[in-house]
């Protein structure tokens, strides 16, 4: 089940729990902005800081859960400039790694299409190492390659790695 979560519901247990979360997809290896040593703690302050940008129209929460637990989360990023109301942002998918390959994933990309339509994206974009499982998710649900930067992210191992931006454009509301 995937809901969304604002910053009222953002409180110290769930901050816990998706630190915990974040903190294993970095020790697992993910390329989502941190590098080690980095600790719980760091995963922590990261979250108290999401909690201030959920704003309406500024960011939307999604958290995947499994038997009540939350194992996953992904956010839509809305707050562009005024030429770019059209399009949306999409950070931090992440899927604790135990609960990995299990479709979390799609399921979360499936609520962050919603977010975007709600609010009236039709252009997504992302962007994610490349050739990972990340990027063959994405491609699997209708992604396409705008480019390849070379050498833009630190990994977990300190390497750089190449950066696939991704964008995938909304077929329109039927009905």
């Amino acid at each position: 089940m995937v809901e969304r979560v604002g910053a009222d519901r953002l409180g110290p247990v769930l901050v816990d729990q998706l630190a915990e979360i974040l903190h294993a997809c970095v020790e697992a290896g993910a390329s989502v902005g941190f590098v080690p040593p980095f600790t719980v703690a760091d995963a922590r302050r990261y979250w108290h800081g999401v909690r201030e940008s959920l704003t309406p129209g500024g960011r939307v929460l999604l958290v995947a859960r499994r038997d009540g637990r939350p194992v996953g989360t992904a956010q839509v990023g809305l707050a562009v400039p005024a030429n770019g109301r059209h399009r949306a942002d999409v950070g931090k998918v992440l899927v604790h790694p135990a609960a990995r390959r299990s479709g979390l994933g799609r399921s979360l990309m499936a609520g962050v299409e919603e977010v975007a339509r709600e609010y009236g994206r039709s252009l997504l974009v992302l962007d994610t190492v490349r050739d990972s499982a990340g990027e063959r998710l994405y491609r699997a649900i209708g992604y396409r390659t705008a480019g390849i930067i070379p050498g833009y992210a630190l990994s977990t191992l300190g390497l750089l790695e190449d950066t696939t931006v991704m964008f995938k454009r909304l077929p329109p509301l039927s009905g």
